[in-house]
């Protein structure tokens, strides 16, 4: 299994921190944001990493990531030439992951958990990783029944449930054809949720529910939080 960083976007939503830098080389606490989800893909058994990055600020990336060496992984870079959704950035990993299956993470997503049964067993289809919060209008929605998925939801009004779909992926290599075939939302990008709603069509979507902290950390709170949870040594 490859393991892909999605470390996109503008963050817009944290300026003026993020005029001179990308949103996930932002400290949290003692580390750079990135860091994070770089560590739940090795504790996990993942080896062979790519980052997807927005092109105003890649180079940032290599610098302080270099090669993996010192990780003792290996890192490759793609660049996102401009904002298309989540789903359009993990598109350009196609010839990286090759004939395996797929690890993808959203570089502002913060887990005390380590996923690496859960990695190690997963063969076909696609599984996300749920997480009970007290405010799911602001997440997408996973409404489940009897151990199963019935529908996933973009932040709704009127949520069916509280468990959020947080920003853990795993993939078969079905995932690529499953995107050239997407149509762009509203906000015109290829969105994630589409393509966990195509599998759930099929059948094929799978779930766990996460124990330990998770946070997206992409806001000026969930950014102070995730800090002061880390100085505390929970995380």
């Amino acid at each position: 299994m490859r393991g892909v960083i999605l470390a996109g976007g503008t963050g817009s939503r944290m300026m003026p921190l993020t005029k001179v830098t990308n949103k996930h080389l932002l400290p949290v606490y003692d580390k750079p944001m990135i860091y994070y989800p770089l560590y739940t893909l090795i504790n996990s058994g993942i080896k062979d990493v790519m980052i997807v990055s927005g092109k105003g600020h890649a180079g940032h990336f290599l610098e302080l990531l270099g090669s993996g060496k010192a990780m003792d992984i290996n890192l490759r870079y793609a660049v996102q030439e401009e904002a298309g959704g989540i789903a359009q950035a993990l598109s350009l990993t196609e010839s990286f992951v090759g004939e395996d299956n797929i690890a993808v993470i959203l570089g502002d997503n913060i887990f005390e958990d380590s996923f690496k049964e859960e990695f190690f067993n997963f063969k076909e289809g696609a599984k996300i990783f749920l997480k009970k919060v007290p405010d799911p209008e602001k997440f997408g929605i996973a409404e489940v029944n009897f151990n199963k998925i019935i529908s996933i939801e973009e932040k709704p009004k009127n949520a069916k449930s509280n468990y959020a779909v947080t920003g853990l992926y795993l993939y078969d290599n079905k995932v690529f054809d499953i995107i050239k075939n997407l149509k762009p939302s509203q906000r015109g990008e290829l969105e994630i949720t589409d393509v966990n709603n195509n599998y759930l069509q099929k059948n094929q979507l799978e779930y766990s529910v996460i124990k330990g902290y998770w946070s997206d950390a992409g806001s000026f709170d969930t950014l102070l939080r995730s800090s002061l949870l880390v100085s505390r040594k929970i995380l």
